[in-house]
């Protein structure tokens, strides 16, 4: 008994930790959005109440609006970075490109240089041709990392696609762009879903490159919640965390729910 007891207890306590790693976090932020009054050295809030949200949701909060600006961006930013991952990906996965390893290696090199010179030095660019503080110069400076993960996924999804299908359509007369929109796309649609959603997300997240190209015309969620941050109203900045994990679940349930009813329809077939 005793020694089932050990193993039992020592798997409950790694779960507990694990469970505080997650989680832990988000019921910090829970508390400091509903904290009215919390000092040093209390463990919890001496108040609770909702003057801060009232506060953020005011008209002059600007909270709404900001992650409205927030979600129009990411959403661009998926529908550019799939219109090129969509045909890059596809002749990455399934055409024998000369140098293809080096191109995938290209579309690496944001991700290898550091991320605050390359924004400064994008932010002169767009200020010369009048992008700065514009919708679309903080689409193209989200969609220069957005690429990366897009390129990526999407060349996998497309390579893993059965050959043997397109050949079967094309021996029955199909034409190439009836067997890429019936057969190749259909099945690669998994992969480029996934893709989107790690492209969506890192956009509604981006701060770096939104403070630098977009400041002071275009205000996102993440700058509302550094100004806050940095002003000490830890309350607001909690907030503005917890709304910016609205869209952020509510596209993935979307998603999910996509990607099962897709699998299931394949199944079936």
């Amino acid at each position: 008994m005793t020694a089932r007891l050990g193993p039992g207890i020592l798997r409950a306590l790694l779960l507990a930790l694990f469970a505080f790693v997650i989680f832990g976090p988000l019921l910090n932020l829970v508390l400091w959005a509903f904290a009215e009054r919390w000092y040093f050295p209390s463990k919890l809030p001496l108040q609770y109440g909702f003057t801060f949200w009232e506060r953020v949701f005011a008209p002059r909060g600007n909270a709404i609006a900001s992650l409205g600006t927030s979600v129009w961006i990411a959403l661009l930013t998926v529908a550019f970075s799939l219109a090129v991952a969509i045909p890059a990906g596809y002749a990455l996965g399934r055409l024998r490109l000369p140098w293809r390893g080096a191109i995938l290696l290209a579309f690496l090199l944001p991700q290898a240089v550091p991320n605050l010179p390359v924004y400064v030095n994008i932010a002169q660019v767009f200020y010369q041709i009048g992008l700065a503080g514009t919708i679309t110069g903080v689409v193209l400076v989200h969609a220069s990392h957005g690429l990366v993960l897009a390129v990526w996924i999407a060349s996998a999804a497309f390579a893993s696609v059965d050959g043997s299908l397109e050949e079967a359509a094309r021996n029955i007369g199909a034409s190439a762009w009836t067997c890429f929109r019936t057969i190749t796309l259909p099945l690669a649609a998994p992969g480029l879903m996934a893709s989107a959603i790690f492209v969506f997300l890192e956009s509604l997240d981006e701060f770096t490159g939104t403070y630098f190209v977009g400041v002071p015309d275009v205000t996102t969620l993440p700058l509302l919640m550094f100004n806050a941050s940095m002003g000490g109203n830890y309350q607001i900045a909690s907030i503005t965390a917890l709304l910016l994990l609205v869209p952020s679940i509510g596209f993935m349930l979307v998603v999910e729910r996509f990607l099962k009813a897709d699998v299931l329809a394949m199944v079936g077939r």
